[in-house]
Formats: C-alpha cells, structure tokens, sequence
C-alpha cells in the first residue's frame, strides 16, 4: 500500500519560469570524441537538467567546430574530402551526446547555412574602425588555431601541443583587441563576466594586464583550403578565422541572423562551460568581439580541467585514449556519468583510472546505493508496511548551493551521505526484529523514513544519473512496493 502527495512527480513550483542558456564549447572534429568532451558534456546536462528539475526554461546547445584548418588537414591526411570526413566524424559526436544521454536542446554545426550567414552578420555588426586589413608574420599552432608570441611558447614549443609552431607571414584582417582591455578588465574583475573557478579567472586578468594585442581575424583560401566561412564583402576571397566563426555559435544557433524568437528569448548566455585550454577565446576575445557588435554578454564561464589517464596525459602515440562508447558500453551510461562527476575535480586535471571506475562501480553503486534500495523495499514488501512518501518541494540548501558552483563532487559526496544515513537506520534500529516482536508502528516509521530519504536521493541524483533516479523513483513511488531488481548487478 502506498499513499503519495499531490504533484509529487510536478517540477518545483514557481511563480514565474527563469530563462537558462547554457552551452559547451564546440570541439574540432578532426578526430573520434574522447573522454575529455564526454565531461564537458556531462557537466554540462548535469547543469542543465538541475535547473529543468528546478522549474527554469532551459535551452542547452552543443555542437562541432567544422570550419577549422586541423580538420582540412585531418582529411586530407585520411585521403578523405573534407566534406564528408567532417560529416563522418561529426555523426560520431551527435551519437556521443546520444549514448551520454545527454539532453541537449539544439546541435549547431558550423558548417550549416544558419551558421554562415550568422557569423557574417556578426562581422558586419562589430565597429568598422575596430577590423582593418595589415600584413604580419607571425607564430601559429595549427592545434590551438591561434598566434603565439615567443615569450608565450615554452622551449619554442606551443604549451598546449608541445609543437614548434610554423611562421605564417600574409595580409589578412585583424580585430582591434586593445582597444578593449581597460573594459575587459572592468568586467571580469567585478564579475559582471564571471569566471569560475577563481584560480582561471585571475589567469584571464593576468594575460588582460600583460597587455592586449590585435589579432588576425581571417585567413587566405589558400592557406584555408578553400574551407571555412567567407568574410563579408571582401574581393580578394579571405574566409574567417575560425575561432571568430566558431564563437558565433552561440548565438548563430539561436537564429541570430534573422533576429529570430530564440535569440530575443534566451541570449545572452548564462553559462558557457569550456575546458581550460580556451580560456583566452571565451574570456577575452569573445567578449570584445560581442562588445564591438553591440550585443549582450554571457554572464558566465565555468573552466574545467583536463583528463589524463592514470597519472599521464591522454595522448594517441602513447596508446592511452579513452574511448567514452566502449567505456559505456562495458559499465553503463550512468556509471560512467557518476564516476566522472564524482571522482574527478570539476576545476582541475584529474585522472581517470578504468581499475578505480571497476572498484567504484561495486563500492558506491551495487554495494551503496544498489544495496540500500534492495534492502528497505525488501523489507516494506516482506511487512507490508504503507509508505507516505511527501513532496519534495525544494532540493536541499547545501546541495543546491554546491551544485550551482559547479562543485558536482562534492554534492554528489552530500547524495551518499544520506545514502549511508538509510544504511546506519536499518543496522541500528533492526527492523526484523521489531517485526518479530509486533512493533508495527515503530517498523512503520521507521521503514517510511527510510523511504522518503531513498525517494529525496532519487531527486538529487536526477541531474546526474537521470536513469537511475528515474528507477529509484518508480521503485520507491509504486502503489505496492516490491524488493527491488539489483539496480546494478553484477559486471560479467
């Protein structure tokens, strides 16, 4: 027998529903997905689904960076056109959000038409005075996509790749990025952009206070290939800089050139969330770029770190990529969700260890969570007690508080907590042996408590184990609860 509140399965109450728009950053396709974006990705629905949960109306993009010149020369390296070795390896990033269950909104590729003609717009919308045409020679890495000074690169190499960056000298378009720094400054000291964790926004101030400097914003077809987003109006065939067109995704997926219903309801941003090695593009050229249009800016930037892979960097010549669809496949979407927002810093690098998810798989989730659920519906079914289980009108204070600093570890470690609190009831207060005894009333408080604690987990756990919170909530809600199946048996 089961007795439920009113609304018990409604989203929490409000007065009025909160628009929140949040994004991933958009990977080169130049090769498969890794581990490193599937976090981006989790992170990310994780954000989006606690906000949905909490009643707000939420628009959550992600996407490819299909313009880049890494995966013209990706392609070519293939012996592949580029057109279809992108729309081969793009498909592998739309079926990486699927197999994530990942509960993204839109998917914007920046080779579609929106996306031309939206990055064109926002060309033709910065200030004239602020993009003007000069020849230079200067240091690129083809890897970041960007110029690097020789103070910037460590042993001559690029710090991100590790390569010798190759001496590019043409004319082409550059974006007056100095004339922004005193205001870039202003906004991201005061946090009207915020940037989280602290330790990346000072990183974004210290490059802002070493002085800002013009940056080539376009690119000859030939050195493009041909490939990528032709400037506006130019006679001499320069295509954009990939990293101008590839920030307009943002907004080019909200229908930004025809000033469409999307943009006016959901821009600006409140959260792009990216990884740590395009901090400078989101915190500094973005927002000029945005400033020069005349346009609103995201309010937030949340910077993860990087995934190594048992204590070394994840790198294909030494063999330790992690495949996120094998791992899946083998423990589980959400295992694999679990132990990435669990066990891994949300700020900074972190390892992943297949041996540690293996032993994480029995501790937490069969021998923790599974056991617990398996153990208290067993024993309401075996009594037969009535469980009253009341509406979760609010998630708890601390856990809300820690999910919106990103800090999902640490709210996740709130969640098995109370998973641990129904554990220490059952082995304290004995409950077969107050059935054997016929004190049905205090079995009975005791049991629904326990129940309520298991339902309130089910809600916690919604943003990050969305299926397995939708299982608990089935189990624990069930007109006639039963002893559960093992919520995750055995590993064969």
């Amino acid at each position: 027998m089961l007795e439920i509140e009113k609304k018990i399965h409604c989203n929490y109450t409000v007065a009025k529903q909160k628009k929140f728009y949040i994004t991933t950053a958009i990977p080169y396709v130049n090769a498969e997905p890794h581990i490193g974006f599937a976090l981006e990705l989790i992170q990310t629905d994780a954000v989006a689904r606690y906000h949905r949960q909490n009643g707000n109306d939420v628009f959550f993009l992600t996407g490819t960076d299909e313009n880049s010149l890494k995966n013209v020369q990706a392609a070519e390296k293939a012996g592949m056109e580029t057109p279809a070795f992108v729309e081969k390896n793009t498909q592998r990033f739309i079926e990486l959000a699927e197999t994530l269950n990942v509960s993204n909104d839109d998917f914007i590729r920046t080779t579609s038409k929106k996306h031309f003609d939206g990055a064109q717009k926002l060309w033709s919308a910065c200030k004239k005075e602020d993009i003007y045409k000069k020849r230079y020679s200067g240091l690129y890495c083809v890897g970041c996509e960007q110029f690097y000074t020789e103070k910037e690169l460590v042993d001559g190499k690029c710090p991100e790749h590790y390569t010798v960056p190759e001496t590019v000298e043409e004319e082409n378009y550059f974006f007056r990025l100095s004339s922004y720094q005193k205001q870039l400054e202003k906004l991201i000291t005061s946090d009207t952009l915020k940037i989280v964790p602290e330790s990346r926004k000072n990183e974004a101030l210290s490059f802002i206070r070493m002085g800002l400097e013009d940056f080539s914003i376009s690119r000859s077809q030939k050195r493009a290939r041909n490939w990528g987003v032709p400037v506006p109006n130019d006679l001499t065939g320069e295509v954009m800089y990939v990293w101008f067109d590839a920030l307009s995704n943002y907004i080019t997926a909200l229908d930004y050139d025809g000033n469409g219903d999307l943009f006016g309801k959901y821009w600006p941003a409140d959260v792009h969330v990216i990884g740590k090695g395009v901090i400078r593009f989101h915190a500094i050229y973005w927002p000029a770029m945005l400033l020069s249009a005349g346009l609103q800016l995201p309010k937030e930037l949340f910077v993860h770190g990087y995934i190594n892979v048992d204590g070394t960097k994840m790198s294909k010549s030494l063999g330790n990529v992690v495949n996120p669809f094998v791992t899946v496949s083998k423990y589980g979407v959400d295992v694999v969700r679990y132990y990435l927002l669990r066990y891994l810093s949300p700020y900074e690098d972190s390892s992943f260890s297949e041996t540690h998810l293996g032993e994480v798989y029995v501790s937490d989730l069969s021998n923790g969570l599974g056991n617990v659920v398996s153990r208290v519906t067993g024993l309401i079914e075996q009594n037969q007690i009535p469980i009253k289980i009341k509406a979760v009108k609010s998630l708890p204070k601390e856990y809300r508080e820690l999910f919106e600093t990103f800090n999902f570890n640490d709210a996740l470690k709130l969640v098995w907590r109370r998973i641990t609190t129904v554990d220490e009831l059952i082995s304290r207060t004995k409950p077969r042996e107050l059935a054997k005894a016929g004190k049905t009333k205090e079995l009975g408080k005791i049991l629904n408590e326990a129940a309520q604690t298991i339902y309130e987990v089910g809600r916690m756990l919604g943003p990050c184990m969305p299926e397995t919170a939708d299982r608990v909530e089935k189990i624990i809600t069930a007109t006639t609860i039963k002893k559960s199946e093992p919520l995750f048996p055995r590993l064969t």
